[in-house]
């Protein structure tokens, strides 16, 4: 399977944070939209497939659950969809290169953030409550999830969601890395069971979970609030931090990443090849001043 270097994948990452900071409101919104609804799909997929297996499995029955979780991730990179999860890495590396303000991270991650919610909640509402996928039988697993997130202290429930948002963004990084989609979904599919094996807290699959167990009056609003804000300062950190300014100082993207300003439309390889082509011109004129200068002394 062919793939690119990290240095090539850093610069398909802060193209792909350019871009989307770019992106239309409204294409933005149904994008967002559907990410939420895919992640809350993976999520309600883990349940109906783990909640009847016997407990004495133990590990593996969590095993078996992570691995049907990335389908999530796996419809939201390879279909297409607006994740606040991957644009916590992927803009703020945009960010630290200088494509753009803080403002426009600020206003597609909450945007996002809207947008993810009416997803999950829409899974959670029509398909998990109205339907009874994540009720009757499944019901106790939803719950006993839920109502495990939710009583998770402020620090716990922060931490726990650094360590999600670190392998999240890692299996997004690793998606851009594969250059055909057999690739993107392994990379994909091991950080992603990896985080819902461990039992990390993912702020937009607790958007789906959390408002689940809710619909059935076994956790409240205001118990969720608290989390929810834990959890995504936990996922900022995660992404920002832990990925997306650790690459950017191990490989300053920024340093070959002009041609991307000029070529807005680009985005994922085009973009990489744009901002190659460029530098290798300009590294071309240099060099032929130099000769000529050289010559004429």
């Amino acid at each position: 399977m062919a793939f690119h270097s990290p240095q090539d994948t850093a610069l398909q990452a802060v193209s792909a944070g350019y871009k989307k900071s770019r992106t239309p409101l409204g294409a933005l919104l149904i994008l967002g939209f559907l990410a939420g609804a895919f992640i809350a799909i993976g999520f309600l997929l883990d349940i109906r497939v783990t909640a009847t297996m016997p407990a004495e499995w133990g590990g593996l029955r969590t095993f078996i659950g992570a691995s049907v979780f990335p389908i999530g991730l796996v419809l939201t990179l390879i279909a297409g969809g607006e994740l606040l999860t991957g644009n916590m890495m992927t803009l703020p590396m945009a960010l630290f290169s200088r494509r753009i303000g803080a403002g426009a991270l600020i206003k597609n991650w909450g945007l996002v953030t809207l947008a993810n919610f009416a997803g999950s909640l829409a899974v959670a509402y029509g398909f998990g409550h109205f339907l009874g996928l994540a009720e009757g039988d499944f019901l106790a697993t939803t719950v006993s999830i839920a109502q495990h997130k939710v009583q998770a202290d402020f620090w716990h429930a922060l931490v726990s969601g650094i360590g999600c948002n670190w392998l999240v963004c890692l299996a997004v990084w690793l998606g851009y890395a594969s250059k055909d989609v057999a690739g993107k979904i392994f990379g994909i599919w091991f950080p992603v069971m990896a985080f819902v094996a461990i039992g990390f807290q993912h702020v937009v699959a607790n958007m789906f979970v959390v408002p689940a167990a809710i619909f059935t009056g076994a956790v409240t609003w205001g118990e969720y609030l608290p989390n929810f804000i834990a959890v995504f300062i936990g996922n900022a950190i995660g992404g920002a931090l832990f990925v997306g300014l650790a690459y950017h100082v191990a490989y300053r993207p920024n340093d070959s990443l002009d041609a991307v300003v000029e070529a807005p439309a680009a985005q994922g390889e085009a973009a990489v090849d744009a901002s190659r082509a460029a530098a290798t011109r300009a590294k071309r004129s240099t060099a032929a001043a130099e000769t000529q200068s050289a010559r004429r002394a």
